[in-house]
């Protein structure tokens, strides 16, 4: 059972952003399976390394995607993507250090941005 489903609603009009989004919800939905499992904890740091680490690669193409585009919203969204990572690597270092990270509020914090982030920000450039 996925706890974020793609709809067109989501679409950038892009094929690529597209496919990148979509596995941005791939990797909501991994954690929330394996909470669904028991497993949150234990997949957490993963989960948190693999959003650093795609958000990274998606951020770059919609980033250029954007100046390509001339969008004149770029600074912006570009700061809006800095700050998801600020955050996100906030969680992962707390996380790694001992410190209580629940996984329930980092899935519906991720969600919840991701939603947002997409049909309030991405879909201007589209």
């Amino acid at each position: 059972m996925s706890f974020i489903v793609w709809d067109n609603k989501y679409s950038v009009g892009d094929d690529l952003l597209n496919y990148q989004h979509k596995k941005l919800f791939d990797v909501i939905n991994h954690l929330h399976e394996a909470m669904l499992q028991g497993q949150g904890k234990e997949v957490l740091g993963e989960i948190l390394t693999e959003m650093l680490e795609y958000t990274s690669l998606h951020f770059a193409a919609e980033e250029k995607y954007m100046l390509l585009k001339g969008y004149p919203g770029y600074a912006e969204h570009k700061k809006e993507h800095a700050l998801l990572q600020k955050h996100v690597m906030t969680l992962f270092d707390d996380f790694e250090g001992g410190k209580p990270v629940l996984s329930m509020s980092v899935l519906v914090f991720l969600k919840d941005w991701l939603e947002e982030h997409i049909l309030k920000m991405d879909l201007l450039y589209a």
